[in-house]
Parts: C-alpha cells; structure tokens; sequence
C-alpha cells in the first residue's frame, strides 16, 4: 500500500458534539510506533507511516472538539542515534506526507506547523516545510495549529534562546536585568502559542524525554500503556477526562 493512500484510506470523522471542557493545549509524545510494528511483523518504518497517521486523525479530531493546539513530537535531536536506515525512512515519511498532511488538514481548518531547530535537515524537506508554512499562513493567526516537533530537544531549545539572548545583550538591545521568564519564553519555538495544560505519553513509557521542558514546568502529564499507531479518538477522551479531574493550583493551595 502507498504512503499517501494510506493517508487518504480513512473518511474525515463527523465532528462530536462535546459537552465538557477540553484543555487549550494538548501535546503528545509519540511513542509505540516501532513496537507496534514489531508485534505485526512488520519493519518499524510501517509503524511510523501508520503513526503518522494517527497524528492526522487525532489532531483534526482535538480540533473539532475545540483544542486550539496539538504539538506532537515526531523526531527528537538524538534520533539521529538510531540506524541509518531507520532515520532514512523517517525522512522520507516528511517527504512524502508533510505537504499533502498540510493541505488535507487545511480543508478541515487546521494549520500545521513545524517545531524545531531545522538546520540539519535535508533542503528539499526545509522547502517542502516552507510551503507547509505558508499554506498554515492562509488559514490566519486564529486557526486550530497542529505542531510537528522535528530535530527537536528541550535542552537545545532552550540553549538556543539563552543564546540568542546573549546576542541581544552583547549588542547592547538587552541588559541582563531585563531578562524575564517572559523574554526566555518568546525566544522559544512555541513563542507563538500558550504552554501545553496536557502532555500525553503513550506505549507504557514513564518519562518527559526532553520534550518541551520549559513549557511543562505546570502541565498535567497523562501516560497510557496503549501504543501510539493504536491510539484512538476514544483514548483521547479518556486523556481528556481524567485531566478534568485534576485540580490545577499551579504553585497555590
């Protein structure tokens, strides 16, 4: 089976009629994709295709259930460790589904992003993320977003803003004092969206993997056994629920 027909195979879901709140902010690490493949017979690149999918189904569905935004991390900075042939096929998973997840997730009015130091990556995917950009610029400052996470690490991203202040410092535009929270934060990839109030971890793991660790310092985190390919809408309600029961006293009493 094709990449991109498996990607076309499933209709759009009707949009649920929801009668609860729903965090502003749900993200994800994607976690599960080579075992599930695994279990199947099958090489861990099919698990991701199929991974990948499941992130176009739960985003446009966080979207109809009225999550303003998902970010899920698809690709760490020490995925590079993993075989080469691993990495190869991730790359042309991007390739091959960036563009055409962006504009069938336009139709549903969601805008993807992408997240993360881009530098490394190869060019063709670096313009092919240009597009995804501008194609998520037409849909306005107010659309549903849905983050990819590539090449991405929470201690690199925050070096990269420490950095990035510095320079600023150095140049005399920023003394030290007038550095706050607020200025670290806006020098951060997510500058342009709040912190995350759910961070869901599938596949039985139980750790933040170094992902987004500025932003989480009060989100609620939620872990499942269930692997990410297998993750359903319903297990997103599950996720959901059990976070409004929590209460969230941020630092008080």
């Amino acid at each position: 089976m094709g990449i991109l027909k498996l990607f076309r195979g499933k209709a759009a879901p009707q949009a649920p009629a929801i009668d609860r709140p729903v965090p502003r902010h749900i993200a994800v690490i994607m976690d599960g994709n080579g075992r599930w493949a695994k279990k199947r017979g099958m090489p861990r690149s099919y698990g991701h295709a199929v991974g990948a999918e499941t992130f176009r189904t739960i985003a446009t569905y966080c979207k109809d259930i009225g999550v303003q935004y998902f970010t899920v991390y698809a690709f760490s900075t020490e995925n590079w460790k993993r075989p080469k042939e691993e990495v190869d096929a991730l790359m042309d998973l991007f390739r091959k589904y960036l563009k055409e997840a962006a504009e069938t997730m336009f139709q549903r009015g969601v805008a993807v992003r992408v997240l993360g130091d881009l530098t490394p990556l190869p060019a063709d995917i670096r313009a092919q993320i240009a597009e995804v950009d501008e194609i998520a610029d037409s849909l306005g400052p107010d659309a549903a977003t849905a983050s990819l996470c590539i090449n991405y690490g929470g201690r690199d991203e925050i070096k990269n803003a420490v950095r990035a202040l510095a320079r600023e410092v150095q140049a005399g535009t920023v003394s030290p004092e007038d550095i706050t929270e607020d200025s670290i934060a806006a020098h951060l990839y997510t500058a342009h969206m709040p912190d995350p109030d759910l961070i869901i971890r599938p596949s039985g793991e139980i750790r933040t993997s170094n992902f987004l660790l500025w932003q989480s310092a009060y989100s609620e985190y939620y872990f499942t056994e269930v692997l990410w390919p297998d993750f359903s809408t319903a297990d997103m309600d599950r996720a959901i629920d059990d976070f409004n029961r929590r209460a969230r006293r941020f630092g008080g009493v």
